[in-house]
């Protein structure tokens, strides 16, 4: 492993932060640090295996590191495993060593090769490392778990039967209040958490309750308004979960035809669901269709409302979240419950036409009217986004999730035809 990368990432934070610009300071000292955390986990697996702890007195490397880096023995061995990591997949020991990648991108990546297949991931490195150079580790999680689940789909249907099996939910009274306990499987906990997202947005610019405040509010309002509308009957509202699913995926489900080659249905506020569970959904539920592609039939045109109409209809708000995978369109946002925003001002002339909608949570959308984050519509439903002072902001490098399920699928199908052994 060649200290030179590292050293330099030291040399470039050090003059950062004299430079007086906050936003290079801390983007250099981040991969600084990125970059120490790589090496250190080189060092340490170098000393596990040449034994240098002996010569402190110290019985196994993790007594050493214990005691001369006040590290646990869990963290110890997964710096160990990292540098395994590391050693066996060479782009990604180049990427973190760079500091590019965070330490917990490359414990992802150990996760992919003991429960997909060294192979598998080996492969995959080169798009892997894209969504990981460009988003937090929890989204390199996702999709590591999304290739394993299109690796071995029948893992899916497996687990939500489980769930089903474990389930529970118990209200106990102790002398300071309630105490929840239980398990609730993958549908009930999906409807659950959609309710409660809902009602726990901060209301305010200056809503300053803690995320445990705001959840406990928002059940408590939930079961306010049940309470004073009357216990729920058969006649009552019944709550609203999204599954979005290409049309192909929800034939086969409703035909008992599932396949492994078409994308996974995703349950809002959850993940990638199994053919089994979406077959249940689509029998209980009503589907809304929404066709994303045709041909050369611009389809956007039977939504357009142009300026009869200022605020989006149902409809064109469904497209626009299902375009967006539910997701603010704001780089790095992750937030769900969005408001649809007119990319010309209805004010300036503005029309309430699909290819003119984007979905912005509450807080980028403020961004936006402040002026500090600039959107303009391309054409045929693409955006670009600049800062306040014309600076672009590069869309490229995050793969939209129709791309990545695309990968994913592809690997997965060339993963099954080389017959991969499930991982435990």
């Amino acid at each position: 492993m060649s200290s030179a990368v590292t050293v330099q990432a030291l040399r470039e934070a050090a003059h950062a932060l004299n430079s007086g610009d906050h936003r290079t300071a801390l983007r250099a000292i981040q991969t600084a640090q990125d970059a120490l955390d790589a090496a250190k986990a080189h060092h340490l697996a170098e000393m596990d295996r040449t034994a240098e702890f002996e010569l402190d007195g110290s019985s196994t490397i993790t007594a050493w590191s214990r005691l001369h880096l006040r590290l646990d023995a869990k963290q110890t061995k997964s710096l160990i495993a990292a540098d395994a990591t590391m050693r066996d997949l060479p782009q990604v020991a180049e990427a973190a060593t760079a500091g590019q990648i965070r330490l917990e991108h490359v414990k992802l990546f150990t996760f992919g090769i003991k429960h997909i297949s060294p192979e598998i991931i080996a492969n995959a490195q080169p798009w892997l490392l894209d969504v990981a150079r460009t988003n937090e580790p929890v989204e390199l999680r996702r999709v590591v778990r999304k290739l394993r689940e299109a690796v071995y789909p029948d893992e899916l249907d497996e687990a939500w039967i489980k769930g089903m099996a474990k389930e529970d939910f118990q209200l106990s009274p102790v002398p300071d209040g309630w105490h929840v306990t239980g398990f609730l499987n993958t549908l009930t906990g999906a409807k659950f958490k959609a309710v409660l997202d809902s009602f726990s947005i901060p209301t305010t610019a200056n809503d300053d309750r803690s995320s445990a405040e705001r959840r406990v509010a928002a059940l408590d309002r939930v079961l306010g308004s049940i309470l004073e509308s009357g216990l729920p009957t058969s006649k009552g509202i019944r709550p609203q979960v999204s599954v979005i699913v290409p049309v192909d995926t929800l034939h086969d489900a409703m035909t008992n035809q599932a396949t492994t080659d078409g994308d996974s249905a995703e349950l809002a506020g959850f993940g990638p669901i199994g053919p089994k569970l979406l077959s249940y959904i689509t029998c209980t539920g009503e589907s809304t269709p929404i066709l994303t592609s045709c041909g050369d039939v611009e389809q956007a045109q039977i939504l357009n409302v142009g300026d009869t109409i200022r605020l989006a209809t149902p409809a064109q708000r469904k497209a626009v979240i299902a375009k967006q995978a539910g997701q603010c369109a704001a780089p790095g946002c992750t937030n769900t419950h969005l408001e649809i925003h007119h990319v010309t001002w209805w004010s300036n002339g503005g029309k309430t036409n699909i290819d003119e909608l984007i979905g912005y949570c509450e807080c980028c959308h403020v961004l936006i009217h402040q002026g500090l984050l600039q959107v303009e519509a391309t054409g045929g439903g693409q955006f670009t986004m600049t800062t306040r002072d014309g600076r672009p902001i590069d869309l490229t490098l995050r793969r939209t999730t129709r791309e990545r399920l695309r990968t994913i699928r592809k690997t997965a199908h060339a993963a099954r035809e080389h017959q991969a052994p499930l991982r435990t």
